[in-house]
């Protein structure tokens, strides 16, 4: 990718001494952004592998999964201020250091209680890095390269999410060496290290630590266990049919975020350091772009859950066919992704409420020729590719002009609020719908198509209502 060459200020932690490439500034950051998701989803497919061989339990086995997610929605914000405390660069290369090193230790784990804690590691080395990753973005990019820039950020998401389905199915396929499962882990060892040599070279230098915000231990700590008790119950309710404590559990996240809101209201009103600076939340469209980015990466992730059990379990399909079946939604999203800013200004503004309803349609055609049973065939892939057309319309201008009228001083507090937002959008979906899901009938091809049809019913829904908060005009 050719812009013109950034010119950082020195408030934004650049070394002005020298200049920055933005090309290969963008493509190391998001190389560890594309690493970081495909940890999301490529041990999805290794999961039975990794049952028979460790022995773990059905919890043991949640954990491994999700342990990473969890570690990674709870610490994000605390990433995001470390970056505006102690400088990007030095942040990023930190999390980077401490997701390869854990994805090694992975790698070679002899338990489930091993391989649990490493999982944990990883998750908060990539909540430390993800966060550097948007805050270099919106200080090295202005104007069209900043818009530019986004919508490669918005493709990697993408790929990320496909791309981790695809490479988990034919690493364990090919069972390297006898290695089993440990590639899933072990693929991220060489691309760390290779980042770690590079980023020095590439990012902008930091300044000198700065402690003029402070830093807000209460905000973070009343933060970090809302999310915890929150993302908690998402993971593992599902799978033990919601319990009691899962419901404590997400009533206290209410309640600590409800503590958390009036922390911070207090502190800044006191002149104090809130953990997010109350300003980014003011920022016109804020508060719409959060309910519909919410909308986006539930309806996603719920719609690759349900469609992947459907797809292995119901129709005994690989788990590399299953990912090939994502692979022209996923192009589909980059491609616009890349692209909407060069159609016409008059067309632009319609662009979000039209990928809703374009996604809930095709959400609707997907349900429908998979309702009796079969494999869908092209219909399946032409469903697929409209939703991944639609998905990126919705998120890809809303994500965008969200960030567009964030100050530079502000990166830290919109990246770690957004990717927090994005996380949490995902579990909820599948979490949700996963939930509409397997509470179907699950017996046969049939079965699963009629619960998978119902579920889409329910992803369409979702998917007018942020067509209705997309109509929604911000008033400037």
């Amino acid at each position: 990718m050719t812009t013109t060459t950034a010119h950082p200020s020195k408030a934004a932690g650049a070394d002005n001494r020298r200049s920055v490439r933005p090309g290969r500034l963008l493509a190391v950051v998001l190389a560890a952004q594309f690493m970081a998701l495909l940890d999301v989803f490529i041990v999805n497919v290794a999961a039975t592998t990794i049952r028979a061989e460790l022995g773990a339990s059905g919890a043991g086995l949640q954990l491994v999964v999700a342990g990473y997610t969890v570690a990674y929605a709870v610490l994000l914000i605390t990433g995001a201020r470390l970056g505006d405390r102690f400088g990007h660069r030095r942040m990023y290369l930190a999390g980077l250091a401490l997701f390869t090193a854990a994805s090694l230790a992975c790698g070679l784990a002899q338990s489930t209680g091993q391989l649990i804690a490493f999982r944990l590691a990883q998750g908060a080395g990539a909540a430390v890095m993800i966060p550097q990753v948007l805050s270099l973005i919106q200080r090295t990019f202005a104007g069209e390269a900043r818009a530019r820039a986004l919508g490669v950020y918005a493709a990697v998401l993408a790929g990320g999410a496909a791309a981790g389905q695809v490479l988990g199915g034919v690493l364990v396929s090919a069972d390297l060496f006898g290695a089993g499962w440990r590639p899933v882990f072990l693929v991220n060892v060489p691309v760390g290290l290779a980042l770690l040599v590079l980023g020095p070279r590439v990012l902008p230098a930091d300044t000198a630590p700065s402690r003029a915000r402070g830093f807000d231990l209460p905000g973070l700590l009343l933060l970090a266990g809302a999310v915890s008790l929150f993302t908690v119950p998402l993971v593992l309710g599902q799978e033990q049919d919601w319990p009691l404590w899962s419901w404590l559990s997400l009533a206290g996240s209410a309640v600590l975020l409800a503590l958390f809101i009036a922390y911070e209201r207090r502190l800044a009103r006191r002149g104090g350091a809130p953990l997010i600076a109350p300003r980014v939340l003011r920022v016109p469209g804020m508060g719409s772009a959060v309910l519909r980015i919410v909308l986006v990466m539930a309806g996603n992730a719920g719609l690759m859950f349900v469609l992947a059990l459907h797809l292995q379990g119901g129709l005994g399909q690989s788990a590399l066919r299953t990912g090939l079946t994502f692979a022209p939604g996923a192009i589909l999203f980059g491609v616009v992704g890349l692209n909407w800013r060069k159609w016409p200004a008059r067309l632009q503004q319609a662009l979000v409420p039209a990928g809703f309803v374009l996604t809930a349609l095709s959400t609707l055609a997907l349900g429908l020729v998979l309702r009796d049973g079969g494999g869908g065939g092209l219909g399946l892939l032409v469903a697929f590719a409209l939703g991944g057309t639609g998905m990126s319309l919705a998120y890809s201008p809303t994500f965008t002009r969200a960030l567009a009228t964030v100050r530079p001083e502000d990166a830290a507090d919109a990246s770690g609020l957004l990717t927090t937002v994005l996380q949490l959008g995902q579990l909820s979906g599948v979490a949700v719908f996963g939930t509409v899901f397997l509470s179907r009938p699950l017996g046969g091809p049939q079965e699963s198509a009629d619960a998978l049809l119902i579920t889409a019913f329910a992803l369409a829904g979702a998917a007018f209502l942020g067509a209705v908060s997309g109509l929604v005009r911000v008033r400037r």
